[in-house]
């Protein structure tokens, strides 16, 4: 594996943000926007109104962290995320010929589903910042994100059920074991913490379940809703698998070496969590003497019992021997691969000639997005 020349741009403090070329270069980033905001305001109402039947406190500590209020209870516009799943779970619906509408109870499955994750998630990697906010842990204490994280995933199946069709069920069951796989991944992604060494292949399984499952029932759930085969949902899944995989290796990236102020963590995030993410594991494998330093520093990380004290030159030696090791390179190649392998799928589906152009252009804004 040749050193990392991977394409990069400036950001605002000065560091240098990963970008990643796909195979469609030119992305319409307005029609992206629209899709999104669609995906936003047809979801958003029905989301809020699920939140609401939770008890006290737990409506207010969901609220917060879908920055519909601030700390102090007043409400709020906060960064809700790009509400990339929203936007798939409807074209997904168009993709079977039905209307968007019908795609609207699998978005806010989904997105309930995706936030359950994140509060667990936080408070399992000690995250204090999210979206540039506390973290519901760091705000209102690690029971509340557990309960509101349980209540989120039991609202989930509320939604989907309460429509009470055969199309339902069969979401449903999507959702489940989409679920379980995010959780396997998540399992995956902790225990490879205290590895001193975990494969590529290791680490595209964890990846694949704890962030390409889910984006992969988000693009079929619509889909099944709106009344399509499971042959044209499971080619779907395989679309939105793949492209997980790529949006997971851009976070990746991100996750050592994003711009703090566009991704809202520290900086080196990934490194001071010990995680073997696909740039660590790739370095790791390449062999050389930037791999084999990598290694020793890593094996030592692993024991180590003052981690939390490390300067940031040690971890920026870190990254430096990832990217010298070509770390960097391989995985900007691989969400480049993850990504055409995506928009591939799309060919063995039959759908509106727009609503493919739609999701290689959703595809395209994944891969390329700098946060």
């Amino acid at each position: 594996m040749s050193p990392s020349t991977a394409p990069t741009s400036t950001g605002t403090r000065g560091e240098t943000v990963p970008t990643v070329p796909p195979a469609h270069p030119v992305v319409d980033t307005a029609d992206v926007h629209a899709l999104l905001e669609r995906g936003r305001s047809l979801s958003t109402p029905v989301l809020r109104a699920a939140v609401d039947r939770l008890a006290t406190p737990m409506d207010t500590v969901a609220a917060y962290h879908f920055g519909w209020i601030d700390a102090q209870g007043r409400p709020a516009d906060g960064d809700g995320g790009k509400a990339v799943r929203p936007a798939l779970a409807l074209l997904s619906a168009e993709a079977a010929g039905a209307a968007p509408e019908k795609g609207v109870p699998g978005a806010v499955a989904v997105e309930l589903v995706h936030n359950f994750s994140l509060l667990h998630d936080d408070l399992m990697d000690g995250d204090e910042q999210r979206r540039h906010r506390d973290t519901v842990w760091k705000m209102h204490g690690p029971a509340q994100a557990i309960l509101v994280g349980d209540a989120l995933f039991a609202l989930a199946n509320e939604v989907l059920l309460e429509l009470g069709t055969v199309e339902a069920g069969r979401a449903t069951r999507r959702l489940t074991t989409a679920t379980r796989k995010l959780i396997d991944g998540q399992a995956q992604d902790i225990s490879f913490e205290h590895r001193e060494r975990v494969t590529v292949q290791e680490c595209l399984e964890m990846e694949g379940n704890k962030t390409g499952a889910l984006l992969a029932c988000a693009v079929s759930i619509g889909a099944v809703l709106g009344g399509a085969d499971d042959r044209t949902a499971d080619t779907l899944e395989s679309y939105g698998h793949h492209l997980g995989l790529a949006f997971q290796a851009v976070d990746d990236l991100l996750g050592i070496w994003g711009d703090p102020e566009a991704t809202g963590k520290q900086t080196w995030s990934d490194l001071r969590q010990r995680k073997k993410s696909l740039p660590v594991v790739a370095a790791l494998a390449a062999g050389g003497p930037a791999s084999v330093r990598l290694g020793e520093l890593l094996a030592t990380d692993v024991k180590s019992n003052d981690f939390e004290n490390f300067s940031e030159e040690e971890f920026a030696t870190r990254a430096a021997l990832i990217e010298e090791a070509g770390g960097r390179e391989w995985t900007s190649q691989e969400a480049r691969r993850q990504h055409a392998v995506a928009v591939e799928a799309l060919d063995r589906v039959d759908m509106p000639e727009r609503i493919r152009a739609q999701l290689v252009a959703l595809a395209d804004f994944v891969v390329v997005r700098k946060r």
